[in-house]
């Protein structure tokens, strides 16, 4: 491993760190001390751990429910998935539960409903922001949606697969704490969303690139094989050498953005690359015609 890849490394399990640390703090520190469900296996903690306080004292804690629920589902996917999948999305789940586990227990909100949606949504957000910025997730329902999308529903996209699992969690959290709890928890996910949008590269939802290389086949297979997303090859010609150029175009989610733009140097140092804002994308892999109509 090269020294630059060495510095990226570090860099990126740093970001976890400090992604799971502002994230725990947020889950620990304000939402399961007023009581607000934001989706995920961490919400579903949180309500576990408000049913079973008459059974255990203080009910289950969060950090062993997060890695209680976790476990079976990382085993499924190292073999549906493989390790490459699995790396840094351990790390990343391991990290949150520790965080979970040794940050004191402080009531940062003092019941104030609204401080804990801005001030819960912000952290959580932003900690999610440098998870995703170092290309790992924290497990969860996450991991859940890819195995669904996987093994079941391949015509249904992961992120609505991830959107109906944590809307299941948000509304048995309404059952659980109320109604009044439940508007706030939306409120603090709509919040946890764009700042983790800002965290990654702002608020677009997704980004093109057009790729000028020589090693265009190589770099399309790369693509396909480690995002999962399609190519598009546009004939074109340089005007000062006269020559054909094949152009790629590939359009991905944000958080793809920076492994796709690792992914064109490794194989090629010498190639041209154009990112751009998309504001919306339409099709397979992102939103879909009919709900979007």
């Amino acid at each position: 491993m090269n020294l630059k890849k060495k510095k990226h490394l570090i860099r990126d399990y740093g970001f976890i760190l400090l992604g799971t640390a502002i994230m725990g703090l947020a889950y620990k520190c304000v939402y399961d001390q007023i009581g607000l469900v934001t989706g995920g296996f961490t919400g579903l903690s949180i309500i576990i751990k408000s049913i079973t306080a008459t059974i255990v004292p203080g009910g289950v804690p969060l950090w062993l429910t997060t890695i209680v629920l976790n476990a079976p589902f990382f085993i499924i996917a190292l073999i549906v998935l493989g390790k490459r999948f699995l790396g840094r999305t351990i790390f990343g789940t391991i990290m949150l539960s520790v965080w979970l586990y040794i940050l004191p227990v402080i009531d940062i909100v003092q019941n104030d409903f609204i401080m804990a949606a801005i001030f819960g949504g912000v952290t959580a957000g932003a900690g999610m922001g440098f998870v995703l910025r170092a290309r790992s997730t924290t497990g969860g329902t996450d991991m859940v949606a890819t195995l669904a999308h996987k093994l079941f529903f391949k015509h249904v996209s992961i992120v609505k697969l991830l959107q109906i699992l944590d809307g299941c969690v948000v509304v048995t959290g309404m059952f659980v704490f109320g109604l009044h709890n439940t508007l706030y928890s939306i409120v603090a996910i709509f919040i946890s969303a764009k700042v983790s949008d800002l965290i990654l590269e702002g608020f677009k939802n997704s980004k093109a690139a057009y790729i000028i290389t020589d090693r265009y086949q190589e770099v399309t297979q790369a693509i396909f094989e480690d995002l999962d997303r399609g190519v598009t090859g546009l004939n074109a010609k340089g005007m000062y050498t006269g020559k054909d150029r094949l152009v790629l175009y590939c359009v991905v989610p944000i958080k793809q953005i920076a492994a796709l733009k690792e992914l064109v140097v490794e194989i090629d140092p010498n190639a041209f690359v154009i990112v751009s804002d998309v504001k919306e994308v339409l099709g397979e892999g992102f939103l879909d015609y009919r709900h979007h109509l």
